[in-house]
């Protein structure tokens, strides 16, 4: 329910102010939690047995078509951990590695819930576009993230055995 009105110009900023705020402030506050809130392979992290080792996203999203389009957001952080590509293949990186994808996958689902507030100043059309762009913006990307740890958790346990 809209409860500000803007003229319409001044809503379009406000809104791209307002999704850079909570991108780049979750970011943050997901990059500033201890590496042991990522470190269990429980809920929400823990991959399905219906995921098929990644098989799933692969076949149902096509995700090795498109993963390469998706930019790494890490870049944009000093601290943050490229997962754009493998860098090394040792088993304490890969494990690292699928650490930050679980770190990823959190900022990214947390990111969807912040569009609620767009209803406050935009007419409820505009709030149910702002509902469309979290999911199309972060939904991608949490898909891209299981996927990514699904296969690299597959390795460690093929080494492991």
């Amino acid at each position: 329910m809209q409860i500000i009105e803007f003229p319409a110009i001044w809503t379009t900023i406000i809104d791209i102010i307002a999704w850079v705020f909570f991108h780049v402030a979750i970011s943050f506050f997901t990059l500033k939690m201890p590496d042991r809130y990522f470190e269990n392979n429980s809920f929400p992290y823990k991959i399905n047995n219906w995921e098929q080792d990644g098989r799933f996203w692969k076949n149902t999203f096509l995700v090795p078509k498109w993963k390469s389009l998706v930019p790494d957001g890490a870049k944009l952080f000093r601290k943050g951990f490229q997962k754009s590509k493998l860098h090394r293949q040792d088993d304490a990186f890969i494990k690292m590695f699928i650490l930050e994808s679980r770190r990823a996958e959190l900022t990214h689902w947390l990111c969807i819930p912040p569009a609620i507030f767009f209803f406050l100043w935009n007419p409820p059309w505009a709030g149910w576009v702002m509902i469309a762009y979290a999911l199309f913006a972060n939904l991608p990307i949490i898909v891209l993230q299981r996927y990514n740890r699904a296969r690299l958790e597959r390795v460690l346990r093929r080494r492991l055995t």
